[in-house]
Formats: C-alpha cells, sequence, structure tokens
C-alpha cells in the first residue's frame, strides 16, 4: 500500500490550495485518514481527520478554513485550505493508521510522503 500526498505549492496569504492523497495497492479497507503538518523545527501536528464514513474533525487553528473530504471510489483524501496564512506553513503528510488487508486482519499503518505548502506574507 502506498500513499501519494501532492498539490502543494507556493500562494500568498488568503489564497488557497487543495492537497490530495491517493491510496495505492491492494487492500480491504482504509479506514480513517489524517492529515498532519510540519513546519521546520516544529513537531509533527494534526491538523485533519475523515473517518471512512465522512465524519471530520480538526484541529483549532485551521478550523473554518480547512475543509477534508474523500472519494472512496477513487482511494483519494483532499484538503481544502483557504484563507491560508504564513503560519500554515509546512509539509503536508497523510495518513492511515489502519489499513486492512482483509476484515479479519491487523491494522497496519502508513504515511504519504509529505507535500510542501508554503504561505507567502
Amino acid at each position: 500500500v502506498q500513499l501519494q500526498a501532492s498539490g502543494g505549492g507556493l500562494v500568498q496569504a488568503g489564497g488557497s490550495l487543495r492537497v490530495s492523497c491517493v491510496a495505492s495497492g491492494s487492500f480491504f479497507s482504509l479506514n480513517a485518514i489524517g492529515w498532519y503538518r510540519q513546519a521546520p523545527g516544529r513537531q509533527r501536528e494534526l491538523v485533519a481527520t475523515i473517518s471512512s464514513g465522512g465524519v471530520t474533525n480538526y484541529t483549532d487553528s485551521v478550523k473554518g478554513r480547512f475543509t477534508v473530504s474523500r472519494d472512496n471510489a477513487k482511494n483519494t483524501v483532499y484538503l481544502q485550505m483557504n484563507s491560508l496564512k504564513p503560519e500554515d506553513t509546512a509539509v503536508y503528510y497523510c495518513n492511515a493508521d489502519c489499513v486492512k488487508s482483509a476484515d479479519w486482519a491487523a491494522c497496519q499503518e502508513y504515511w504519504g510522503q509529505g507535500t510542501q505548502v508554503t504561505v507567502s506574507s
């Protein structure tokens, strides 16, 4: 199983970007997907999560600005980022913490390679 994150880039403050995470390979279920970010010199932090059923959660600093969604048919999760601020600058990673090869199988965790988001002031 591989997670491929893409869509990052350079944007001015107040602008928008959408990052995507595509899961490929053989699996029975992806379950919840999370978006994390890590800025230079800082710990990786959880930004948003979405369950297999579409229930979402956000860290306080992005509520009202970021929206996480998923297309289960495409095994893809999106993070729409609006009203971007310089403090949103980070490498954004997607994470699947419970990927199963079968209904009875144990969970396996996978990380995407990260995509850089830079917001200029």
